[in-house]
């Protein structure tokens, strides 16, 4: 069974499929690559685990295809890679007949798919997605780029794929720690659109962090309609589409602040929402009930709550003022205000955001609650 979900955006319009061993079926290899000049993009750990045969379709299609490997981590995601691989595209004369497949999880995603928005204005590409948080959010929506050394993401484009492959079978490849790191989207999506997917997340989790077929499979259709209806209605995140940055000031800045890759993305977007959730139970906006069980889903998954130790106020709001989301120097943060339901608050005070983080930081017993 191959399940399909439609992402509707005109042109530009493509398709998800989900499913295992995607790539044995003709019709989706012929799919992915029906071009003569396909090249994969992928990372030195994803080349090993193919190379051992772990994954037999791919072994046979890689020693086939060409392929660049980029290594592993966060820390690569620059544009000092994109120059290597522009180098490697111009010095063998690929054209504007190129087709990209980035094959890997986020970070894969997000050169590949920026290398392939800028390559001679333009060119095709494919994501198969291989981890939990790149198949339920990152690899859908066109979102593509590097981070500079000054913040995360701040350079790159709106460049939709022209489809997404993802297999099931990538996932028992994953660390464990990849995998719960993976939840954290996962969660978000609950809490901004859905509390009936919350409520079945609570008692499901533990059956998704161990790659039970049938609920993992119900987790990342959800999740995928979910970004999919978002994107339909608001693809350059000028309004809807904004809701997905729940708690990513806070981790954004967690990420560079730490240096890239010594945060899992998963482990930071936790510790971010339940730093807006609690902003949110501070302003008398989230109830003390649904604080609480937003940071249990968290605690429960083995996600951090707490950011880096050191990290003091200053850091965070230093950082988070050269957020994407910042408008005139004004923070604008998404808050949750119920669980399923969350609002844009554009004009967070600096000085009460300070003594905010302060009392966070302190964990007192997050603000009286235990």
């Amino acid at each position: 069974m191959i399940d399909q979900i439609r992402v509707n955006l005109y042109r530009n319009s493509y398709t998800i499929y989900i499913g295992k061993k995607l790539l044995d079926q003709k019709s989706l290899f012929t799919l992915v690559f029906k071009k003569k000049n396909n090249l994969i993009i992928t990372n030195s750990t994803i080349k090993d685990i193919i190379f051992k045969k772990k994954n037999d379709s791919l072994f046979k299609i890689i020693t086939k295809i060409p392929y660049y490997i980029i290594p592993d981590g966060e820390s690569y995601k620059n544009l000092c890679e994109v120059e290597k691989v522009i180098s490697f595209l111009l010095k063998r004369s690929y054209g504007r007949d190129l087709n990209l497949i980035a094959l890997g999880g986020g970070v894969i995603g997000d050169i590949t798919g920026f290398i392939a928005s800028i390559y001679q204005r333009g060119v095709s590409f494919f994501q198969i997605p291989t981890t939990l948080l790149s198949q339920v959010d990152a690899s859908i929506g066109g979102k593509t780029g590097v981070n500079h050394i000054l913040g995360k993401n701040m350079i790159g484009s709106f460049w939709q794929p022209n489809g997404v492959l993802i297999d099931l079978d990538f996932l028992s490849t994953l660390p464990k720690s990849h995998i719960i790191s993976g939840m954290a989207e996962v969660i978000k999506y609950a809490i901004i659109f859905d509390y009936k997917f919350f409520c079945w997340l609570e008692k499901n989790i533990l059956q998704v962090l161990n790659l039970q077929e049938k609920e993992l499979l119900y987790c990342i259709k959800k999740c995928c309609k979910l970004k999919s209806m978002v994107i339909e209605k608001d693809e350059k995140e000028t309004s809807l589409r904004m809701f997905l940055n729940l708690g990513h000031s806070f981790a954004h800045a967690i990420e560079t602040y730490s240096g890239y890759g010594s945060w899992l993305h998963g482990s930071a977007v936790s510790v971010g929402i339940v730093m807006a959730a609690q902003l949110s139970f501070y302003l008398n906006i989230l109830s003390k009930s649904e604080l609480l069980r937003i940071i249990k889903i968290f605690d429960s998954s083995g996600l951090p709550i707490f950011g880096p130790k050191n990290m003091l106020p200053d850091d965070y709001l230093e950082l988070m003022l050269r957020d994407k989301k910042v408008l005139n120097k004004v923070i604008r943060l998404i808050l949750p205000i119920s669980i399923g339901q969350v609002k844009v608050f554009p004009s967070i005070d600096k000085d009460f955001l300070f003594n905010f983080i302060k009392i966070y930081q302190k964990k007192i017993y997050f603000f009286g609650l235990r």
